[in-house]
């Protein structure tokens, strides 16, 4: 069978990487991305060829968007013509409006409710033949073309199935003998995080101020940081950022991925930002397993606080651990689902997914 990935994020990176290099054994696989940030550099370190079908990346703004779609529509469409795929997989536009014009099936794979993504959705879901969502994730009117699984997009990748954590690795950037705490700040300007809001300079500046007194500090940013932040910023290898996620006391940040991606870890997060209370699978992951806490943008005190009482509990890491526990016990191992789902399309179609 022939395949086609399409990566728009290093998110999206992550989440197939597990699957591709297992699918590639036994099909022909192919990865069409677009400029965005670190993905091109973490498809090279991982080398995993690929086709840019955005290689000037995306522009801000509606028009940016909606150029930018045309544009990947268009060599999207020319690249299926030339090597005719059987099934197009991604978190995409492109891949559903082209998948629709070829008539090749199209999975979409999904997190986010539609409610937090409007545009994203209403140009996509209308064209996909199926959504792959957790089943805590809310697709509304496309619930009927949703597939639901017991998991999260972070589980691809770091399940104990596909992800061992390496102290050692660690090592190599860190003083491991301290205690040590990750800051991540997005930059939301995603056509969703319009009117969201963050961690800002001041905010930033307040919480270093507490975490300095317990340990070491390092940031890792989408954004430009201000220039007193920049003796605290992450100097690593891109495939080495999970490992150091991992063995730090605490996250804090403004990104959706990187708080999921601590919690699943078993390491507690802070996350703020207003996207907050909007988004089901990381309500579940600080609510139903209590791994994080959300916070809004109006809750600066509030998160100053539960940042200071963190701190003072001795047995964190193992209160933590048990908790994460319970997430595995209750999760599946998401990459070995759709490695089995993709593969064996569209008969996969048939099973029972209330059992998954």
């Amino acid at each position: 069978m022939k395949i086609l990935f399409h990566l728009g994020h290093q998110a999206h990176f992550h989440l197939f990487k597990n699957v591709i290099a297992n699918l590639k054994t036994r099909h022909t696989i192919y990865v069409l991305i677009k400029k965005k940030d670190i993905l091109e550099e973490l498809l090279n370190l991982s080398g995993i060829p690929y086709y840019n079908i955005l290689p000037s990346g995306r522009k801000d703004g509606i028009f940016g968007i909606f150029s930018g779609i045309l544009i990947k529509d268009f060599n999207m469409f020319r690249f299926c013509l030339k090597n005719k795929p059987d099934l197009l997989i991604g978190t995409s536009a492109e891949i559903s409006h082209v998948g629709k014009l070829l008539s090749i099936p199209s999975i979409n794979v999904n997190e986010d409710d539609v409610k937090v993504i409007k545009t994203f959705s209403n140009l996509t879901y209308p064209y996909s033949d199926y959504i792959l969502s957790p089943k805590i994730c809310n697709n509304e009117k496309w619930n009927y073309k949703t597939i639901n699984y017991n998991g999260y997009h972070e589980l691809a990748y770091l399940h104990p199935n596909h992800f061992i954590p390496d102290i050692n690795i660690v090592r190599k950037y860190i003083d491991i003998n301290k205690p040590y705490f990750i800051l991540r700040f997005a930059k939301l300007n995603a056509h969703h995080d319009k009117g969201i809001s963050g961690i800002n300079n001041e905010i930033a500046k307040k919480i270093i101020n507490i975490l300095c007194n317990y340990g070491d500090i390092y940031i890792t940013s989408e954004r430009a940081l201000n220039s007193d932040f920049e003796k605290y910023r992450l100097q690593i290898n891109l495939l080495d950022i999970h490992h150091v996620l991992k063995f730090s006391k605490l996250y804090i940040g403004d990104s959706q991925t990187m708080a999921a991606e601590a919690g699943v870890l078993g390491t507690p997060f802070i996350r703020f930002n207003d996207f907050v209370g909007r988004i089901s699978y990381l309500t579940e992951l600080e609510k139903d397993y209590g791994l994080g806490f959300g916070f809004n943008s109006h809750q600066v005190d509030e998160m100053l606080l539960k940042i200071e009482e963190l701190l003072e509990i001795k047995d964190l890491s193992t209160i933590w651990a048990k908790k994460r526990e319970r997430l595995l016990k209750d999760k599946i191992d998401v990459a070995k689902f759709m490695i089995w789902f993709f593969e064996n399309y569209p008969s996969s179609l048939k099973y029972n997914f209330e059992k998954i």
